[in-house]
């Protein structure tokens, strides 16, 4: 048939299709299919048979041949109102009918009018995307402000305690000079373990002292 429709899926394919052409052997050779380049500013592209442009995030109503029954400047929380007021009452009207005379014409019409009520409030609700967008991104970089500041302040928290154990430690250990015989000057000593005898390392303290020996080398 020379005039036969173009048959166009509503949805993707399925996901098992694009798997398939990503394969290691197809990725080795050079072979799997590679990603299409963004769209330019001005691009007019196609999707599910669709014409889009990148200008416009949003299609408008009239480039959809769809009548628009909501005026150009307005207030979006009142008009979902009206909308949603007028759908009650033409689904009340469209059961009258279907109750009454359901071979009446009217039910088409009836019919007709409540889907054109869905698309035009559907078309108001998108466009409340970018602002959706928008307040999402805006929510999810303060939960990551929030997380970073609660970690950076628990690890302060923890530094301060690390500070607090080894300042007492430092005043725990024995003295082992005279502040008179080094003139008043204090000295840092490192005691090698290795050098240690064999009566300190049989102490059950030595092995606590080595392990805050090397925390305080760590942070020095």
């Amino acid at each position: 048939m020379s005039n036969a429709e173009t048959q166009v899926p509503s949805l993707p394919m399925p996901p098992e299709r694009y798997i398939s052409n990503y394969t290691e052997e197809n990725i080795r050779r050079n072979r799997a299919p590679r990603p299409p380049p963004p769209p330019s500013q001005h691009e007019v592209y196609s999707m599910f048979g669709i014409q889009y442009n990148n200008d416009e995030m949003i299609r408008s109503l009239e480039s959809q041949n769809i009548k628009r029954l909501i005026p150009i400047h307005f207030d979006r929380r009142k008009e979902l109102k009206k909308l949603n007021h007028s759908l009650l009452v033409n689904f009340l009207d469209l059961i009258d009918f279907l109750i009454l005379n359901p071979d009446s014409p009217r039910r088409t019409e009836k019919i007709d009018d409540l889907s054109l009520l869905f698309v035009n409030m559907h078309h108001l609700l998108n466009e409340f995307r970018p602002h959706q967008a928008r307040e999402t991104l805006r929510v999810m970089m303060e939960m990551q402000k929030r997380q970073r500041v609660e970690t950076a302040t628990r690890f302060q928290k923890h530094l301060e305690r690390v500070r607090d154990i080894v300042n007492s430690a430092f005043s725990a250990l024995p003295k082992l000079y005279d502040d008179d015989e080094l003139g008043g000057a204090k000295v840092k000593m490192e005691v090698d373990p290795l050098e240690s005898n064999a009566a300190a390392k049989n102490d059950p303290s030595y092995q606590h002292d080595r392990m805050m020996c090397k925390l305080v080398d760590a942070i020095d």
